[in-house]
């Protein structure tokens, strides 16, 4: 063990998870950490250490980690844990610091490399938990040896403001807080406060308190505070006298006109900005009217009455009163000891004071219109105000000026409670924020003397649900009726597919019979993003990031979501959880990549969809795969089972099992005329379909369509779909290009029989073989000459380890009598011609062992190979071409002709397409 430790923990790894992963059911950060010397200290070793790091973040005694009590954490410090371990808690702690309520975190050693920790933790915003991430190792690093570059007060404080920069305001958080709670879903839409509630065609937005229902003429009317005056005062409600100006001079004759005291305000202005009150003369107006022009964006300023009395903001919501507020301008009350400039630290200290919004109440700010008042009240910043003496700071009650408020929601005279809902109906807001001055809000306005002095658009939150004195009021609580009324829905559903293989075909499958049904649908895949049957991306869209797309979108009623594995390594899901989970089948692919080295450790990947099934949702699960039969116990919701096993086997028995309890399956039942989809729940059996009738199933032969179909079928029976809608959606699915491109895609070449699809793995290849055989056979029964041959140009990508594209190779060589072997445009790391060398590694020994291939040729470049594989292939010969660019296939398929392309180049490692050229092949 080494004497002495070194601060040595470092991230080698980040990843930010946006929804449910494999680590959480939440979105949370994730940290590989290496602990260097440091693994060889737990925290017990360390002198100090606990001691110091409870004394900079003392809300780590209120964690309870894994003792589930108060004060567990130090408990484990004390004891002795590992650092990645502290690295968690410290990160949560700095959460919890800028007031982000987290808890959830979890520290595991990665596996067969010692010193390096899995360290994951959840968030509310993504960069305050990534800046708390960086801060928590720096500090763990300091607390193990003094940094004397490390000044943590200071990276407490500008991790504080950092925080602030990015987090909601008061007014914006009540509402999201209040959706929340009635599990309205939310997306952030920019880095301020524009945020949708909602999904699909049921979104709404909002912006602070601005919504997708505010009228943008009525946020104008109210923006031009003369023309607000003129449309209360034509209404008969009690407004001020005023003017609109453009020079001081025109103010001052103004003022005159309408009678001193008056005030003077910017027309554009809000948040009490420019606002001068009580000028009772010409030289006050003039000495006012910079401060107001300087706040105003188009250079007018309204001169109106000065209305003695109270400031009251009553903010109406949906037409009805909500909530009634008193504003009390900022001020200090003095002591006989203490001077204006201290009191106001004093009343600073406060902790519910903050800058800006970021807390209740806001700081005091001392400037230049401050010093003014002050001295018109006789009093320097330095001078001792006597005992009981208030001290005014500000003329406004606002609050973003240091003001307090108390509440008075049920004192309100119903007089004035009609007056406040009648302006907020002649100017239109559905969110209104009436300021009134009047002498007393529980006596009318019109006998007492009063006015409405402005109508503001987007009125703040805060001092109805802070106020400094009475009774908060829960007003999120209408703006989310008014935007979500009692049993309106919030979620569109959505049906999420996973599996190694039949993902793109079952999610178009869903699709096409939530179509047919009229429904809007929104799908993603690895072709892209498609709204409608419109394509909107063309990508690789099986991420999260493609699913928030779609529930943004305002036509989508539908989801469906083809989820692959890199997506949620990466990010995790695009949403919190899906109602109908379907999972084909869980087959060896892509392992070596992102710490997933077998098949069980893939499952765990493909279950995280099982696992975002709420309790009134199914998951979809393929009963013949042992793996995906093991996730039925990670499911809060139903099991759906699908299956192609004979009845009298132990799968059915197991899914018979299943349905006399009440369950639901989709089964096989074979007959003298077929096989049958069978819809089962409970006891009741419905016939669906015959397999050879579905279009895509080639009457029965691609065994892989029979499968995706049962799997389509039950997630649209878990989904709510009739029996007679998802038979006319599968009786009316097929692969043609233009339903399924790139998916078992069949066209006729000049009395060539050619089926593009995009089978790229072993698994897959296994299936598309068994296709090829059947085909194959019936094709040479129908055949009046020769025994048509099978040709196939193969291919896989980069990233499959070196086995895996053998295996691929040598199954190929089972099925076609030629082999081609190609190369993707992207090799992933790859050499050129590596990847097609692997492959035929694989067909070379499956011929060696006497497999049905007797030819193999190597063309690297995709259309050059399918240029050479046309030209070899005779009239009722059976090609597949397994492809990359599909699109650019297709292309040259339906141009294609022996004469175009005789003589044509090809690429440098491609022979010419030359109908009579026979190449010589690489192993016969």
């Amino acid at each position: 063990m080494t004497e002495r430790p070194s601060p040595d923990l470092t991230i080698r790894d980040t990843r930010v998870y946006r929804g449910a992963n494999i680590w959480s059911y939440e979105k949370a950060i994730h940290l590989v950490v290496d602990l260097g010397s440091l693994e060889q200290f737990p925290t017990n070793t360390i002198p100090g250490f606990t001691d110091n790091l409870l004394l900079m973040l003392p809300g780590l005694r209120e964690h309870s980690c894994s003792r589930g009590r108060r004060g567990g954490f130090v408990e484990r410090l004390n004891e002795g844990t590992w650092l990645g371990h502290v690295a968690e808690h410290t990160a949560l702690a700095l959460q919890q610091v800028v007031g982000h309520d987290i808890r959830r975190g979890k520290t595991r050693q990665v596996k067969g490399e010692p010193g390096h920790y899995n360290v994951v933790f959840g968030y509310v915003d993504e960069q305050v938990g990534l800046a708390a991430a960086r801060l928590a190792v720096r500090l763990v690093n300091h607390v193990v040896e003094a940094d004397p570059e490390f000044d943590w007060e200071q990276e407490l404080e500008s991790f504080i403001l950092r925080a602030e920069r990015t987090a909601f305001g008061p007014s914006t958080q009540a509402i999201l807080d209040e959706a929340v709670s009635r599990d309205i879903p939310w997306i952030r839409l920019n880095q301020h406060s524009l945020v949708q509630l909602g999904q699909g065609v049921h979104a709404k937005r909002i912006r602070a308190t601005m919504t997708s229902a505010t009228s943008a003429i009525a946020v104008d009317i109210a923006s031009d505070k003369d023309l607000t005056t003129r449309l209360l005062g034509a209404a008969g409600l009690p407004v001020p006298k005023q003017d609109s100006v453009r020079t001081a001079d025109q103010a001052v004759r103004a003022a005159d006109r309408i009678g001193y005291p008056v005030v003077i305000k910017p027309l554009d202005g809000n948040h009490g900005r420019g606002v001068c009150l009580n000028l009772e003369n010409g030289d006050d107006v003039r000495r006012a009217f910079p401060i107001a022009q300087e706040q105003s964006r188009r250079g007018v300023i309204v001169v109106e009455s000065f209305i003695t009395g109270k400031d009251y903001r009553c903010l109406i919501i949906d037409g009805r009163v909500a909530a009634i507020a008193e504003r009390v301008p900022a001020s200090v009350t003095g002591d006989g000891t203490t001077s204006v400039r201290a009191l106001v630290d004093l009343a600073n200290a406060d902790p519910r004071r903050g800058v800006g919004h970021e807390k209740v109440l806001t700081r005091i700010k001392v400037d230049d219109a401050a010093i003014e008042l002050l001295r018109e009240q006789g009093l320097e910043l330095d001078d001792v105000p006597a005992e009981g003496q208030t001290v005014k700071l500000a003329l406004t009650g606002n609050m973003s000026t240091g003001g307090i408020s108390i509440d008075r929601t049920f004192e309100a005279h119903p007089e004035n409670v009609e007056i406040a809902e009648e302006a907020a109906r002649m100017v239109g807001l559905d969110i209104a924020g009436i300021d009134f001055i009047c002498p007393d809000i529980t006596e009318p306005v019109r006998e007492t003397g009063g006015a409405i002095c402005e109508v503001n658009a987007a009125p703040g939150f805060r001092m109805h649900t802070h106020p400094t004195i009475g009774e908060p009021q829960f007003i999120a609580k209408p703006v989310v009726d008014m935007l979500f009324p009692p049993g309106a829905t919030s979620r569109i559903p959505i049906v999420a597919v996973t599996g190694t293989n039949g993902k793109t075909t079952t999610s178009r499958m869903i699709s096409h019979i939530f179509k047919g049904m009229g429904r809007k649908v929104g799908m993603t895949s690895t072709d892209g993003v498609v709204i409608d049957e419109r394509l909107l991306i063309r990508a690789d869209a099986s991420g999260p990031r493609s699913a928030r797309m779609v529930l943004q979108n305002p036509r989508v009623d539908f989801a469906v979501f083809e989820v692959a594995r890199g997506g949620i390594l990466r990010e995790g899901l695009g949403y919190e959880r899906n109602d109908v989970a379907v999972v084909l089948n869980v087959q060896p692919d892509h392992l070596g990549l992102r710490g997933i080295d077998t098949v069980e450790q893939l499952a765990d990947v493909k279950a995280v969809l099982v696992e975002a099934v709420p309790r009134d949702g199914h998951a979809v699960l393929n009963a013949d795969d042992p793996l995906v039969r093991e996730m039925r116990r990670r499911c809060s919701g139903q099991v759906v089972w699908f299956s192609m096993e004979d009845p009298g086997s132990e799968t059915r028995d197991m899914i018979d099992a299943h349905c006399r309890r009440g369950g639901k399956a989709l089964v096989l039942n074979p007959s003298e005329r077929g096989e049958m989809i069978v819809v089962k729940h409970g006891p009741r059996e419905m016939q669906l379909a015959w397999t050879h009738l579905l279009p895509a199933t080639f009457s029965g032969r691609a065994r892989m369509n029979v499968q995706n179909a049962l799997a389509a079928a039950a997630a649209a029976f878990a989904a709510g779909a009739p029996l007679h809608d998802i038979r006319q959606g599968l009786r009316t699915f097929s692969t043609n290009y233009y339903l399924s491109p790139g998916r078992l895609n069949e066209v006729d070449v000049n009395g060539i029989n050619v089926i593009v699809d995009y089978c790229h793995n072993a698994p897959g290849m296994r299936m598309l073989g068994d296709f090829v055989d059947r085909v194959g056979d019936s094709l040479a029964s129908s055949h009046d000459l020769a025994r048509p041959s099978r040709i196939g140009v193969i291919a896989t990508a980069g990233d499959r380890r070196d086995e895996d594209m053998r295996e691929l190779g040598s199954i190929a060589a089972q099925h076609f009598d030629v082999v081609i072997v190609r190369e993707d445009v992207a090799l992933r790391g790859r050499a050129r011609g590596e990847v097609a060398g692997f492959v035929a590694e694989g067909v070379r020994a499956a011929m060696a062992e006497g497999a049905r291939c007797k030819q193999l040729e190597e063309v690297h470049e995709e259309i050059a190979a399918v240029r050479h594989a046309l030209s070899r292939a005779n009239r009722g010969d059976l090609l597949v071409l397994c492809v990359d660019q599909h699109a650019a296939v297709m292309s040259e398929l339906e141009n294609w002709s022996p004469q175009a392309q005789a003589g044509a180049g090809a690429s440098d490692d491609a022979p010419a397409a030359d109908p009579d050229y026979d190449p010589a092949p690489v192993d016969a």
